[in-house]
Order: C-alpha cells, then sequence, then structure tokens
C-alpha cells in the first residue's frame, strides 16, 4: 500500500479552500498519533498529596486491592480504575511549590523545554476542534500554585458563574448571515460545506498507511462533531450537542464555599464535554498552600495543608474525612459520564474519556515525592487495562512515564518538549494501556 509524504497528504486535502481553512490548524496536532483505543477527551482532577498511610489499600491481592476508609468510594467504580503507587519524580526533595505533579519537571525550569503541565502539552499537540480547546477551573486557587503551567503557573476560572457564563452563553450560531434570515437555511448551508469536505477527504484514504488513516479518522471525527452541534442548535434541535447534552443549570448557592463550588464547576465540566465544547478539562483543588474546607454535612471544617496535614490531627481522622470526600467527588464525576451517551451513539462519555486524579505531592506530611500517586479511570473499551475488581500497581518508574501515558492516550506519541529531557526511558508506563 503507497503511503503519502505528509506534505502530499497536507497538499492533497487542502485543494478546497475550505478543507484548508478547517484542516489545516490540525495537521501538526496528529502527525504523531498512533492507532489503538484512544479517548476523545481527558479530565484531571489535581488535589494536594495526602498520607501515604491513608490512601493506600489496606490489602492487595495480585493487582485488585481492598480499598482504605479514605478511598471506599473508589469500590463503587472499580471495574473502571487503576491505582497507581511508589512512583518517584525527578527530584522528590522539592517541597512546597515543585511543579513537578503533571509537568514531570521541578524546580529547575531553565533546562531546555521550560515548564508545561501535560493538559497543555497534549492541548498544543492537538489543537481540538472545539469552541474551548481546553477548560481549566478550579476555587480557592490564589493562596499558592496550582499544578498547571505554560511556562508560567496557570489560575484557572475560580467563579462557578464565571465559567458556567463564559462556557455556555454562546451555544448555538447567533451572528446572522447577510440576506439568510433562516436558521435552516444556515445550517443547510454549513453542513453542505462539512459533507463537501467529508467526501473529498475520505477519497484519500485508498492511499494511505495504516497510522496516517488514523489520523485522518480523527479529522472526520471532529467534522463530525461540529455538523451534530450544528444539526442540533437550530429550534427544535434537542440541545447544542445532541446525545446526553443538555445545557446544566445554572449555578447557585453558595459559591462562597470552595468545596461547593468546585461541585458546580465538575458539572460544568460534564456539561462541556457532553455538548462538545471542550474535550481537555482540568479542576484544581485548592492550592499547594492551602484549602478552606467547609463541609457541613460530614461535620469538617479546617484548613487542608496546615489543619488537616500538619495540624493535630491524630490518626489523619480529619484528613481521612476529606479524602473519602474527595473521592466520592471523583466517583461522581465518573458516574456522571457513564450515564451520558455519546451522541454517535458509541456508548457512554466514560467509555471515550480517560479522567486522571494527580497530585503535587505523593506523601505530604513529610513534603516528598518519592511516592507520587495516581488514579486513573476509563470505561468500556477505554484506553486502560483494567479488571472487574480495580488494579492496583505499584512502581518505582518515574512517575513522567504515567504523564506520558495521558499523552498516549490521547493520540500524541511525540514527547519531545514535555517533562525532564535527561529522563532516558521517555515512553508509557508498561501496563497501563488496553491491548
Amino acid at each position: 500500500m503507497r503511503s503519502h509524504s505528509r506534505r502530499n497528504f497536507i497538499k492533497g486535502v487542502g485543494a478546497s479552500l475550505g478543507a484548508s481553512l478547517l484542516f489545516s490548524p490540525f495537521y501538526d496536532s496528529i502527525a504523531n498519533a498512533a492507532p489503538g483505543k484512544k479517548p476523545k477527551r481527558l479530565l484531571i482532577f489535581f488535589t494536594m498529596g495526602t498520607a501515604p498511610e491513608v490512601w493506600k489499600p489496606k490489602s492487595v491481592s495480585g493487582e485488585t486491592p481492598t480499598f482504605s476508609e479514605a478511598t471506599s468510594p473508589l469500590e463503587q467504580v472499580k471495574e473502571h480504575i487503576v491505582m497507581l503507587d511508589g512512583l518517584p519524580s525527578a527530584s522528590p526533595g522539592n517541597n512546597h511549590g515543585s511543579a513537578d505533579g503533571i509537568t514531570g519537571m521541578g524546580y529547575y525550569s531553565s533546562g531546555p523545554y521550560g515548564l508545561i503541565s501535560v493538559d497543555q502539552f497534549i492541548l498544543e499537540k492537538l489543537k481540538p476542534a472545539t469552541p474551548f480547546p481546553s477548560l481549566l477551573l478550579g476555587a480557592d486557587t490564589s493562596g499558592g500554585k496550582t499544578g498547571f503551567y505554560k511556562n508560567n503557573n496557570l489560575v484557572p476560572i475560580g467563579s462557578p458563574m464565571s465559567a458556567y457564563s463564559t462556557v455556555f452563553s454562546g451555544v448555538g450560531p447567533t451572528t446572522p448571515i447577510p440576506n439568510d434570515t433562516s436558521a435552516e437555511d444556515r445550517l443547510r448551508r454549513r453542513k453542505s460545506i462539512l459533507d463537501n469536505l467529508k467526501g473529498e477527504i475520505t477519497t484519500l484514504k485508498g492511499n494511505l498507511g495504516s497510522e496516517q488513516k488514523y489520523k485522518l479518522d480523527l479529522h472526520l471525527e471532529s467534522l463530525r462533531q461540529i455538523e451534530q452541534r450544528l444539526s442540533t442548535a437550530i429550534p427544535g434541535g434537542g440541545g447544542p450537542g445532541g446525545g446526553g447534552c443538555s445545557v446544566p443549570t445554572a449555578p447557585s448557592g453558595d459559591m462562597s464555599n470552595a468545596m461547593k463550588a468546585n461541585q458546580l464547576h465538575l458539572d460544568i465540566i460534564v456539561g462541556s464535554f457532553a455538548c462538545d465544547i471542550t474535550r481537555i478539562a482540568a479542576i484544581q483543588w485548592g492550592s499547594d498552600q492551602m484549602m478552606n474546607v467547609n463541609l457541613p454535612e460530614i461535620g469538617l471544617a479546617d484548613e487542608e495543608h496546615n489543619g488537616l496535614i500538619h495540624g493535630n490531627d491524630p490518626g489523619h481522622v480529619k484528613l481521612i474525612k476529606l479524602e473519602k470526600w474527595l473521592h466520592e467527588q471523583f466517583v461522581g464525576v465518573i458516574k456522571k459520564l457513564k450515564e451520558l451517551p455519546e451522541a454517535d451513539g458509541s456508548g457512554s462519555l466514560l467509555d471515550n474519556t480517560l479522567v486522571a486524579w494527580c497530585r503535587d505531592m505523593g506523601d505530604a506530611p513529610a513534603h516528598t515525592q518519592n511516592e507520587m500517586k495516581f488514579v486513573l479511570a476509563s470505561g468500556n473499551g477505554g484506553y486502560l487495562k483494567t479488571s472487574p475488581g480495580g488494579r492496583f500497581i505499584q512502581s518505582k518508574e518515574r512517575h513522567e512515564r504515567v504523564l506520558l501515558s495521558l499523552c498516549d492516550a490521547m493520540g500524541v506519541t511525540d514527547y519531545a518538549g514535555f517533562g525532564d529531557p535527561a529522563l532516558s526511558a521517555k515512553s508509557p508506563l508498561p501496563g497501563l494501556a488496553a491491548t
């Protein structure tokens, strides 16, 4: 089978003005994508570290964990999750404010790559065809640093009302086209362009190798998602994105409570996924220095860093309460994604999403990154190799390799420019991906 060069591929696709305008931003983004079980979306759930004795399973049989009290909510979605522990960072003694968590780099940010967190790296590579390329939300982050970087530390949208109006206020076409007052006419005109491009691009398939076909399919999938948003943007269309898409109810309640505000942020993220408004999202819980905890329903009011991690908390009783509550939020997102259908009928949103709980430290009381911890989740036929009872993986590989697995999951396999340039094993962590 003949395999076209990338230049010829682009030249062929760019034969039409419409194709070049719509597709040109994506050629570099998928140049390194590889066939396999790839999700459409990535959600990063980012918190402070925890006490290892609180988080670790009570026991492990093979790879099947018996969850601790703090992690017990994971039992509800155990068939979807993989827990990882023991992975050291590049600079395990960097202490507070180290950027290692999801950048793979510590304080030595003057290296050739600078600092970029894995979400931003994937975003640069993929340039997804969505109204919002990425969405970073999080309340109560002003007291320190977040885990997200693009050279400088990134500050998320803190207000649920701001996030809601930013994400959902512009859903659907609102700009009138001269001499065309019919919404149906506008839709037909825009859909016909997409249909013509699909036909033109599809003709190239017979001359492409398997990897280039996969890249082409990613482009066509982006077109299909755009078309579906257009087809439901007219009155009576049933919502902006079809499938499980419905604009969430506007946030209400006490949004000065950071914990409650982040619950609202999670609903906004799920809604933005369902409506294909974004495919890369992240939520930050507090900062590296503080998170004000006010959860009267579980009798907990304190500050996470000084009060729960380093305060007078014998047996980490209060920290266990907080961790259990955070695990409930993590599980809640997984359940919501599992309940919502894809617009194209390809299963649930969870089946096409990778959810990653990442932390800034592995052992927060000791201020070290010797044992970085992750919880990953995906749906049926997703990227992860899973088992009915859940999986627990203990590894001494560098934690950056888990971050490279997130890249690989999203179809990014050229890792130059990310993480530690001195890392010899610049490849995803073995045993994570389904084969």
